[in-house]
């Protein structure tokens, strides 16, 4: 990844913070533009392709299907070791398929899934809901986060704690500047079950209480039509994706009761943790890494905030079957209508823009998670660009 080196003479004219901080970290202020980058790229980059789009469904939902159909045989098969190995492969497989439809539904909230509205909402309202995702409610949010991405406080999801929330000590009686760390706090048992649990809960943590999301009075939930999340005139998409996310559990509840509870849990609800999982690491690491700080209302405009997140390769295998949201995730941040079949060749342009601007993280992602997760702990409450820090 680019280390930067020097600052603006225009944001060396920032409060003393921002030289600090910026300083500090050789970190440059970008100041390109939009227009500079769109200019770079194809326009055929731009276009959405319906009957395109659909085929990428088609592909994903043939490939679960084959995988729901092979594993009704394991059962069967004679011997219990060979079991003991079947099943949880299926779960992993089934996991990385379903992630990919979850990435379109994703792009369907964008409106990157066709030039029509209509498909486009109902597409992604069917493939959320069967991952109980409240589609309106977190294309709503969500659609905030790239508006506000590495915004200190309009950004919506992985928002930095600073110092205060965590009740730290202050900056000036804190001389090694990382806060105190008691005793489980890099070991490794301790370090497992906490990664385990925001694998596993984070992501319906965040749907239901907006876990390590922006702070809102009251119960934030993009379950709640009410909440200060939601504007009154969105109340009734919030209700609709409820509508949808209450359809799919009615269905899983009358499979379990036909086909029985521990069929649902095989065929279903382990893949759908897998999902989960994959989901939070991806985001995680999109958008948590020591090298990226984020900024105040003070520095920050879209095209900076759409430059703090990091491009990472999960393999050939993960990129094809999560439609590259991962080794392509900076194009998604800068225009997040283009369809993820063109984000490669756009890519390949934007880097040439952006320069030492442009992220990406080729360290292999246990080493990556494990290095933002030690380092990424908080940030300073007061500057206009802030680093994480442990």
């Amino acid at each position: 990844m680019a280390t930067k080196r020097n600052i603006s003479s225009e944001q060396g004219k920032k409060a003393q913070p921002v030289i600090d901080e910026a300083v500090a970290h050789g970190w440059e202020i970008p100041n390109f533009s939009i227009k500079e980058i769109r200019d770079a790229i194809p326009a055929h980059c731009f276009e959405r392709d319906t009957l395109r789009s659909f085929s990428h469904v088609a592909y994903d939902l043939s490939i679960i299907a084959a995988l729901g159909y092979a594993a009704t045989f394991i059962d069967q098969i004679p011997y219990s070791w060979v079991r003991v190995l079947l099943w949880p492969a299926y779960w992993i497989a089934q996991g990385i398929v379903a992630t990919g439809v979850w990435v379109i539904a994703h792009e369907c909230g964008h409106q990157a899934f066709s030039p029509s509205k209509f498909i486009n909402n109902s597409v992604g309202w069917v493939l959320h809901s069967a991952l109980l995702v409240p589609y309106h409610s977190w294309r709503i949010s969500h659609s905030r986060h790239h508006k506000a991405t590495g915004h200190m406080s309009r950004d919506q999801v992985f928002v930095p704690n600073t110092r205060s929330d965590l009740s730290l000590p202050k900056r000036e009686a804190d001389p090694e500047s990382d806060g105190p760390h008691h005793a489980f706090e890099e070991a490794p048992l301790y370090v497992f079950i906490t990664m385990v649990f925001m694998f596993t809960f984070g992501w319906p943590l965040y749907l239901l209480v907006n876990i390590s999301g922006q702070k809102y009075p009251g119960w934030a939930s993009h379950y709640n039509p009410w909440c200060a999340i939601y504007e009154n005139h969105q109340v009734w998409d919030v209700i609709v994706s409820d509508i949808g996310v209450a359809g799919t559990l009615a269905a899983i509840a009358f499979a379990a009761h036909t086909l029985g509870p521990i069929t649902v849990l095989k065929y279903y609800f382990i893949p759908y943790l897998f999902v989960n999982f994959w989901l939070v690491l991806i985001t995680y690491l999109q958008h948590t890494d020591p090298v990226l700080p984020h900024y105040r209302e003070g520095v920050w405009n879209f095209q900076r905030g759409a430059a703090l997140t990091v491009d990472r390769d999960f393999g050939f295998l993960i990129n094809h079957l999560h439609h590259h949201i991962s080794d392509t995730h900076v194009a998604h941040h800068f225009f997040s209508t283009m369809p993820h079949y063109h984000a490669q060749e756009a890519t390949r342009h934007i880097k040439k823009v952006l320069g030492k601007h442009y992220h990406f993280d080729s360290t292999p992602i246990p080493l990556a998670l494990w290095r933002s997760w030690k380092n990424c702990r908080f940030v300073e409450d007061e500057g206009d660009v802030v680093f994480w820090k442990n």
